[in-house]
Protein backbone atom coordinates (compact mmCIF):
# COMPACT_ATOMS: atom_id res chain seq x y z
CA UNK A 1 0.00 0.00 0.00
CA UNK A 2 1.31 3.34 -0.99
CA UNK A 3 1.10 6.36 1.48
CA UNK A 4 -1.62 7.67 -0.54
CA UNK A 5 -3.46 4.58 -0.50
CA UNK A 6 -2.80 4.62 3.26
CA UNK A 7 -3.71 7.78 3.63
CA UNK A 8 -7.19 7.88 1.72
CA UNK A 9 -8.36 4.68 4.09
CA UNK A 10 -7.01 6.16 6.96
CA UNK A 11 -8.83 8.96 6.06
CA UNK A 12 -12.59 6.88 5.58
CA UNK A 13 -11.88 4.97 8.50
CA UNK A 14 -11.46 8.26 10.81
CA UNK A 15 -14.30 9.85 8.89
CA UNK A 16 -16.20 6.67 10.36
CA UNK A 17 -15.24 7.07 13.63
CA UNK A 18 -15.45 11.11 14.30
CA UNK A 19 -18.24 12.12 11.71
CA UNK A 20 -18.74 15.64 14.04
CA UNK A 21 -15.03 15.89 14.71
CA UNK A 22 -14.38 19.88 14.65
CA UNK A 23 -12.36 22.65 16.29
CA UNK A 24 -12.49 22.63 20.25
CA UNK A 25 -12.45 26.34 20.57
CA UNK A 26 -15.43 28.65 20.86
CA UNK A 27 -15.54 31.21 18.14
CA UNK A 28 -18.31 32.95 16.16
CA UNK A 29 -15.86 34.96 14.43
CA UNK A 30 -12.70 35.11 12.73
CA UNK A 31 -11.07 37.49 15.47
CA UNK A 32 -11.93 35.61 18.18
CA UNK A 33 -10.56 32.46 16.58
CA UNK A 34 -7.41 34.38 16.15
CA UNK A 35 -7.07 35.12 19.67
CA UNK A 36 -8.54 31.49 20.87
CA UNK A 37 -5.28 30.05 19.37
CA UNK A 38 -2.64 32.92 20.74
CA UNK A 39 -4.14 31.72 24.35
CA UNK A 40 -4.19 28.09 23.59
CA UNK A 41 -0.22 27.99 23.12
CA UNK A 42 0.77 25.76 26.19
CA UNK A 43 -2.70 25.82 27.85
CA UNK A 44 -6.18 23.18 27.01
CA UNK A 45 -8.80 24.48 24.67
CA UNK A 46 -11.03 23.78 27.46
CA UNK A 47 -9.29 26.98 29.73
CA UNK A 48 -9.36 29.21 26.54
CA UNK A 49 -12.96 28.77 26.19
CA UNK A 50 -13.24 29.90 30.33
CA UNK A 51 -10.82 32.71 29.45
CA UNK A 52 -12.06 34.64 26.50
CA UNK A 53 -15.50 34.80 27.93
CA UNK A 54 -13.90 37.04 30.48
CA UNK A 55 -11.75 38.84 27.77
CA UNK A 56 -14.65 39.54 25.04
CA UNK A 57 -16.97 40.97 27.74
CA UNK A 58 -14.29 43.71 28.80
CA UNK A 59 -13.42 44.19 25.06
CA UNK A 60 -16.44 42.91 22.78
CA UNK A 61 -14.96 43.93 19.46
CA UNK A 62 -11.82 44.29 17.41
CA UNK A 63 -11.50 47.92 18.07
CA UNK A 64 -11.84 47.65 22.02
CA UNK A 65 -9.18 45.34 22.45
CA UNK A 66 -6.78 47.06 19.72
CA UNK A 67 -7.48 49.99 22.01
CA UNK A 68 -7.24 48.10 25.35
CA UNK A 69 -4.61 48.56 27.54
CA UNK A 70 -1.87 45.49 27.14
CA UNK A 71 -1.62 45.10 31.20
CA UNK A 72 -5.31 44.65 31.64
CA UNK A 73 -5.73 42.26 28.81
CA UNK A 74 -2.47 40.30 30.57
CA UNK A 75 -4.39 40.41 33.99
CA UNK A 76 -7.26 38.17 31.90
CA UNK A 77 -5.46 35.89 29.75
CA UNK A 78 -2.67 35.29 32.71
CA UNK A 79 -4.24 32.01 33.76
CA UNK A 80 -3.73 30.48 30.31
CA UNK A 81 0.32 30.60 30.71
CA UNK A 82 2.81 32.67 29.09
CA UNK A 83 0.45 36.17 30.03
CA UNK A 84 2.79 39.06 28.92
CA UNK A 85 3.98 37.51 25.48
CA UNK A 86 0.28 36.91 24.84
CA UNK A 87 -1.24 40.09 25.92
CA UNK A 88 1.32 41.80 23.64
CA UNK A 89 0.32 39.78 20.86
CA UNK A 90 -3.08 39.77 20.88
CA UNK A 91 -2.97 43.64 21.24
CA UNK A 92 -0.70 43.84 18.68
CA UNK A 93 -2.49 41.79 16.04
CA UNK A 94 -5.41 43.79 17.17
CA UNK A 95 -4.52 47.14 15.99
CA UNK A 96 -2.94 45.78 12.97
CA UNK A 97 -6.46 43.98 11.83
CA UNK A 98 -8.19 47.72 12.87
CA UNK A 99 -5.67 49.87 10.85
CA UNK A 100 -4.42 47.64 8.00
CA UNK A 101 -7.75 45.15 7.46
CA UNK A 102 -10.85 47.20 8.59
CA UNK A 103 -10.93 45.19 11.67
CA UNK A 104 -11.50 41.53 9.35
CA UNK A 105 -9.02 38.85 9.47
CA UNK A 106 -7.13 38.56 6.20
CA UNK A 107 -8.04 35.06 4.53
CA UNK A 108 -4.64 35.06 2.87
CA UNK A 109 -2.22 32.32 4.38
CA UNK A 110 0.93 34.40 4.22
CA UNK A 111 -0.78 37.32 5.71
CA UNK A 112 -1.50 35.52 8.27
CA UNK A 113 1.84 34.19 9.29
CA UNK A 114 2.23 38.57 9.16
CA UNK A 115 0.44 38.79 11.89
CA UNK A 116 2.21 38.75 15.83
CA UNK A 117 2.10 35.57 17.26
CA UNK A 118 0.35 33.44 14.40
CA UNK A 119 2.60 30.67 13.04
CA UNK A 120 1.79 27.77 10.64
CA UNK A 121 -0.07 26.17 12.53
CA UNK A 122 -2.66 29.00 13.84
CA UNK A 123 -2.67 30.11 10.30
CA UNK A 124 -3.81 26.95 8.91
CA UNK A 125 -6.28 26.52 11.22
CA UNK A 126 -8.27 29.75 10.63
CA UNK A 127 -7.88 28.98 6.50
CA UNK A 128 -9.54 25.45 7.51
CA UNK A 129 -12.09 26.14 9.82
CA UNK A 130 -12.80 29.88 9.33
CA UNK A 131 -12.69 30.52 5.58
CA UNK A 132 -12.79 27.00 4.67
CA UNK A 133 -9.41 26.42 2.33
CA UNK A 134 -7.40 23.72 2.34
CA UNK A 135 -5.34 23.28 5.64
CA UNK A 136 -3.40 21.15 7.63
CA UNK A 137 -2.74 21.57 11.10
CA UNK A 138 0.20 20.19 12.51
CA UNK A 139 -0.61 20.20 16.02
CA UNK A 140 1.19 17.32 18.63
CA UNK A 141 -1.99 15.20 18.16
CA UNK A 142 -1.01 15.15 14.34
CA UNK A 143 2.31 14.71 14.56
CA UNK A 144 2.27 11.84 16.77
CA UNK A 145 -0.28 9.89 14.89
CA UNK A 146 1.04 10.35 11.50
CA UNK A 147 4.09 9.28 12.33
CA UNK A 148 2.72 5.64 14.46
CA UNK A 149 0.16 5.00 11.66
CA UNK A 150 3.43 5.54 8.68
CA UNK A 151 2.15 8.57 6.67
CA UNK A 152 5.09 9.77 7.73
CA UNK A 153 8.64 8.36 8.99
CA UNK A 154 9.97 9.87 11.79
CA UNK A 155 9.54 13.50 10.98
CA UNK A 156 8.72 15.77 14.51
CA UNK A 157 9.58 19.19 13.40
CA UNK A 158 5.57 20.69 12.53
CA UNK A 159 6.54 22.76 9.10
CA UNK A 160 8.32 18.93 7.64
CA UNK A 161 5.47 16.88 8.63
CA UNK A 162 3.05 19.49 7.26
CA UNK A 163 4.72 19.24 3.56
CA UNK A 164 4.98 15.67 3.52
CA UNK A 165 0.84 15.77 4.21
CA UNK A 166 0.24 17.84 1.41
CA UNK A 167 2.10 15.22 -0.36
CA UNK A 168 -0.60 12.83 0.61
CA UNK A 169 -3.70 13.79 1.76
CA UNK A 170 -6.42 15.27 -0.98
CA UNK A 171 -6.59 18.76 -0.22
CA UNK A 172 -10.55 20.09 0.78
CA UNK A 173 -9.78 16.50 3.23
CA UNK A 174 -6.91 18.45 5.04
CA UNK A 175 -8.79 20.32 7.88
CA UNK A 176 -11.36 17.83 9.09
CA UNK A 177 -8.87 15.03 8.85
CA UNK A 178 -6.63 17.06 11.39
CA UNK A 179 -9.38 17.48 13.78
CA UNK A 180 -10.23 13.41 13.76
CA UNK A 181 -6.49 13.22 14.02
CA UNK A 182 -7.18 15.05 17.45
CA UNK A 183 -10.47 12.76 18.81
CA UNK A 184 -8.18 9.91 17.73
CA UNK A 185 -5.27 11.22 19.58
CA UNK A 186 -7.40 11.83 22.99
CA UNK A 187 -9.56 8.54 22.73
CA UNK A 188 -7.28 6.33 21.41
CA UNK A 189 -4.02 7.00 20.69
CA UNK A 190 -3.01 8.44 23.42
CA UNK A 191 0.15 9.95 24.27
CA UNK A 192 0.72 9.82 28.19
CA UNK A 193 -0.94 6.31 28.68
CA UNK A 194 -0.53 3.11 26.40
CA UNK A 195 -2.42 3.74 23.32
CA UNK A 196 -5.31 1.54 23.50
CA UNK A 197 -4.45 -0.79 20.31
CA UNK A 198 -7.22 -3.06 20.19
CA UNK A 199 -9.96 -0.87 19.89
CA UNK A 200 -8.29 1.44 16.85
CA UNK A 201 -10.03 1.61 13.92
CA UNK A 202 -6.96 1.66 12.50
CA UNK A 203 -5.34 -1.57 13.72
CA UNK A 204 -4.99 -4.13 10.85
CA UNK A 205 -3.57 -0.91 8.70
CA UNK A 206 -1.31 1.06 11.48
CA UNK A 207 2.48 0.69 11.18
CA UNK A 208 3.14 0.80 14.85
CA UNK A 209 1.19 -1.62 16.53
CA UNK A 210 2.36 -0.82 20.40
Amino acid sequence: MTKKQLAKEVIERLKKEYPHSDCTLDYDSAWKLLVSVRLAAQCTDKRVNVIVEKLYEKYPDVDALAEADVDSIEEIVRPCGLGKSKARDISACMKILRDEYNGKVPDDFDKLLKLPGVGRKSANLIMGDVFKKPAIVTDTHCIRLVNRIGLVDGIKEPKKVEMELWKIIPPDEGSDFCHRLVDHGREICTARTKPYCEKCCLFDICKKKI
